[in-house]
This record gives C-alpha cells, sequence and structure tokens, in this order.
C-alpha cells in the first residue's frame, strides 16, 4: 500500500462538483439552495458497520464519503465506473482518498453473491454500493454522492473545455489524443479519462488523467467567464447529481472542512492479482495489503478495528 500526496482538490469530478456548489452558494445562494432539493437523496439503510453516534460535522469530526461516477442512461440502470472512498480527518489536517478497482471481486451484499463491485450498483443502486463498499474496507460509509457521467461532460462544455498536457498519444473510442498539450470537449474528456488499456500503469495512468481534467476544470470554473454561467451549471447539477448530504451539511463542509479537503493523499491497490473465474476477469484484492488499508482508514476515521 502506498499514500502519494495529490494536489489541491484530489482527482474526481464529484469532489469538484460539490465543492463548486459551495464555492458558487455564497454568490448564489438561493440557486444553489434550490438546487441542493433537487439532488438530496435521504437514504433509508441499516449499516452493517454502525457508529456509536452519527458523524457531528459541527464538531468538526472525521467523516467518510462514497463517491460514484456512473453511466447511467434511460434504457440502462448502469454500473459505477468510478468509486472512491475519502476519509476526511479535520483535526490531522488531510484527507485519505482510496479507489477500488471497479473489476474487484467480492460479495454484494443484499445479493448473497460474490460478482465485481462496480455490478452492485446494477443491481441494488446507492444502498446496495455503500453495503458493498463497507463490507470491503470493514469501515462506515456516512455519505454517498453520484454523478452521471453525461452531466460531467455537459459541465465541461458548459465551461468551453479543458485543456490538458498527455503524456502518451493513445487511442480511446473514435478518438486519437496526441502527445503534448490537448484541449477536450465533453465527449473527449470522458474517453481521455476512461482510457486505461493501453497504459502501461493501468488504472493508476487513468487516475492520473482524471486528475488532470480536474484541475483543468477548476481552473476554467473559477473563471469570470464561467462563473456568469452558473445557472446553466446549477441545471446540470441538479439533472445529474444525488448525495444524502443536505444543503447545511455542505456549508458545514465548507466552513469547517475545506483545509482537510486541500490535502489529499491517495492510497493505492496495488498488490492485488487479475484472474478469471468462470470465464469472467476479475481483480481479486491481496489480502493483506485490504487488511493494512482498512485498519489506515479506520485509524484516520478515530474508530476502534473490529
Amino acid at each position: 500500500m502506498k499514500i502519494r500526496r495529490l494536489f489541491k482538490w484530489g482527482s474526481l469530478i464529484i469532489i469538484v462538483v460539490l465543492i463548486a456548489i459551495g464555492i458558487l452558494a455564497y454568490t448564489f445562494y438561493h440557486n444553489a439552495a434550490s438546487t441542493f432539493e433537487e439532488i438530496h437523496t435521504p437514504l433509508e439503510r441499516t449499516s452493517a458497520i454502525e457508529r456509536t453516534e452519527p458523524v457531528k460535522l459541527a464538531e468538526q469530526q472525521p467523516f467518510s464519503i462514497l463517491l460514484l461516477g456512473v453511466d447511467e442512461r434511460k434504457s440502462d440502470v448502469g454500473r459505477s465506473d468510478t468509486m472512491i472512498v475519502l476519509s476526511v480527518n479535520p483535526q490531522k489536517n488531510n484527507t485519505l482518498m482510496i479507489s477500488i478497482p471497479r473489476d474487484t471481486y467480492t460479495q454484494i451484499v443484499g445479493k448473497n453473491i460474490k460478482d465485481k463491485i462496480n455490478h452492485a450498483y446494477a443491481f441494488g443502486g446507492i444502498e446496495m454500493t455503500m453495503s458493498s463498499v463497507e463490507n470491503l474496507l470493514n469501515i462506515p460509509i456516512d455519505y454517498v454522492a453520484k454523478v452521471n457521467m453525461e452531466g460531467f461532460e455537459q459541465i465541461i462544455d458548459t465551461i468551453g473545455g479543458v485543456k490538458v498536457q498527455n503524456a502518451m498519444a493513445f487511442q480511446e473510442g473514435d478518438y486519437h489524443f496526441k502527445k503534448g498539450m490537448i484541449t477536450l470537449d465533453g465527449a473527449a474528456a470522458l474517453e481521455y479519462v476512461r482510457m486505461r488499456k493501453e497504459d502501461p500503469e493501468g488504472d493508476f495512468g487513468r487516475q492520473n488523467r482524471q486528475k488532470q481534467v480536474i484541475q483543468s476544470i477548476i481552473e476554467e470554473g473559477t473563471s469570470f467567464k464561467t462563473i456568469l454561467k452558473y445557472q446553466n451549471i446549477f441545471d446540470i447539477l441538479g439533472k445529474n447529481i444525488s448525495t444524502n448530504l443536505t444543503f447545511a451539511q455542505l456549508k458545514e463542509l465548507q466552513q469547517n472542512y475545506r483545509p482537510s479537503f486541500s490535502n489529499i493523499q491517495q492510497i493505492y491497490f496495488e498488490k492485488g492479482q487479475g484472474s478469471t473465474v468462470n470465464g469472467i476477469w476479475y481483480y481479486i484484492m491481496d489480502k493483506g495489503e485490504l487488511a493494512q488499508v482498512s485498519d489506515t482508514l479506520k485509524e484516520h476515521l478515530e474508530i476502534s478495528s473490529r
């Protein structure tokens, strides 16, 4: 297990989406509050790994959040293409981030089968995904945020595209990405961050490309010309985001946790192996590494080991 320090705000679309709402909220409070009424999705679930007391954000207690990037279309319930867990601890003034390989072979809680973890969303939506991630990492998941990847594409088009420094030329879908500085529209950016088969670093390379795109979104998204488009951005967010965080809780995050989000350290699963089971390829976690990641997250969340 490795821990690597990331640039400010991390490497996932959902982080930027949530923080962007909070930043704009102070200027456009009523619009932001109205949008958050659309994206707030209360969850009624019983966690197998319960806390003794709910997290109190006003007291700056550590918490965890599951971030999901989902390919979800009208004719398909979709699968979680990106699954990341954040552990946020304001006393340590940092955030730990772990990306779960979508092909991870694990127990799907509520389905009583073992399968790829990204299938949990197709079987039982956000609730089954949260329960399966809790079971895998053996930590409580306090909050969840989901973004439809089509919304990611629309946001990039709204801000006028993004610029990235591409480290290697490659082909993905209908797009050929040249080496060097390139400009991407929303559709191209989706293909850019999804590619992993041609990358010698696999999922790690894909995570680095995600980070590049997110940093560019931040740069473009905070420009004056983009702020003028805030209503369009709020409309896109309202149609493509869902979270069990309330607007009041988001304001608590902005007020009490911003330094922690500015210091994100990434943990990587690196020792697992690919294996074919009944003709299907899976990622098999290394048990020792998985236990080490679990213990690291528990210590960071200040919860007892079980």
